[in-house]
């Protein structure tokens, strides 16, 4: 008897904890998955710049690379107008630079 009892308490046991398993893997393939993919490929982006890519800033402001390091990006808004970020604050890039003789000048 005490046997049939522990056996149907083990049962009971899974079937209370399935329900949060399945949530959480729904969670998982739904949020928080895709949500590390984008992570590294933003990652990848902010790795792959170079001087003389056009990008765009999280603030929305447009400009293309002048100088760039581990840490920041000077951003060339126009021909006078040289702005410094962070450069996580580069949201994407609208074109990658063309010739690589922008890059040593």
């Amino acid at each position: 008897m005490w046997l049939a009892e522990t056996a149907a308490a083990g049962g009971s046991i899974w079937m209370t904890l399935a329900p949060f398993v399945l949530m959480f893997a729904i969670f998982y393939f739904l949020l928080i998955r895709p949500q590390q993919k984008k992570q590294k490929q933003r990652g990848a982006m902010l790795n792959a710049l170079k001087k003389g890519d056009k990008v765009v800033t999280v603030g929305g402001l447009h400009g293309t690379i002048a100088e760039i390091t581990d840490d920041t990006v000077v951003l060339k808004v126009n021909d006078v107008t040289k702005l410094t970020f962070d450069r996580s604050s580069v949201n994407n890039v609208t074109a990658k630079s063309e010739s690589p003789s922008l890059e040593k000048s």
